[in-house]
């Protein structure tokens, strides 16, 4: 038996595991008010993998819920306390190797503010507003100089 690797993302008012487990088959998962629980057979090799973790705030297993798929099973945890950051998934300080933070996904999500999402939303229409290949200038030929390098001699035509 052996953990399933997972990586982790923490939202505004849930946190989502991602147990990469392909063609995973008997998943069963255990939300408790504090506790984790993943298991399943899944692999090549149709190997037993299981995974607890005690969570590191308490989240609403009523409203927790998971997802198969045939590459991962997702996890989405709903958060006890909406609003509160999770700097790390586990109660415990200790790094496990089976676990890692889904960086692509992550966002600091604490240090936004309303006013800055609509600055973004400004910003992002103005980007959308600039223009198009209609606006550049033409650089064709845009210096003809007599000057030209000595290795920059007339090709010869194709035939």
């Amino acid at each position: 038996m052996h953990p399933a690797t997972a990586k982790w993302y923490d939202k505004r008012d849930s946190v989502i595991i991602e147990f990469c487990i392909a063609d995973s088959k008997d998943v069963k998962v255990n939300f408790d008010k504090t506790k984790f629980a993943f298991s399943c057979l899944g692999g090549a090799d149709n190997e037993k993998h299981e995974n607890e973790i005690e969570l590191f705030e308490a989240i609403d297993e009523n409203e927790s819920k998971h997802k198969r798929t045939d590459r991962s099973v997702l996890c989405y945890l709903r958060k006890a306390q909406p609003g509160k950051a999770w700097p790390r998934l586990t109660k415990d300080k200790t790094k496990l190797s089976w676990l890692s933070v889904d960086f692509n996904n992550w966002k600091d999500w604490e240090d936004d503010s309303e006013e800055e999402m609509g600055n973004f939303d400004q910003f992002s229409d103005m980007m959308n507003n600039m223009g198009g290949e209609d606006d550049l200038p033409d650089l064709d030929g845009a210096e003809e100089d007599d000057s030209a390098d000595s290795d920059d001699e007339k090709m010869p035509d194709l035939e």
